[in-house]
């Protein structure tokens, strides 16, 4: 798994402007940012998840307590709240 330096670097941009494009924040050339996102292509980069939801304070995480997920009753809750969650992603 690649890093933002090694992305940056291979892209011969600066962290912060390959920041930029990541977090489609800013003004950067439309040349600059295709290229910096073909070499995120080729070098397969996926953005931290934890390290993002730290920088902006949100994880987009649900959690249930839940007494018994094989009650048929709370089994049933949990299914439609995550089938709902997953039509607004």
């Amino acid at each position: 798994m690649s890093s933002i330096k090694e992305v940056a670097f291979k892209a011969g941009v600066g962290i912060a402007t390959f920041s930029r494009v990541i977090n489609q924040s800013g003004y950067v050339k439309q040349e600059t940012k295709e290229r910096i996102e073909k070499v995120i292509k080729e070098l397969g980069f996926k953005p931290n998840e934890i390290a993002r939801s730290m920088t902006q304070q949100k994880n987009h995480i649900v959690a249930f307590i839940l007494p018994n997920t094989k009650h048929l009753f709370f089994g049933e809750i949990l299914y439609e709240v995550e089938s709902a969650l997953y039509e607004k992603k």
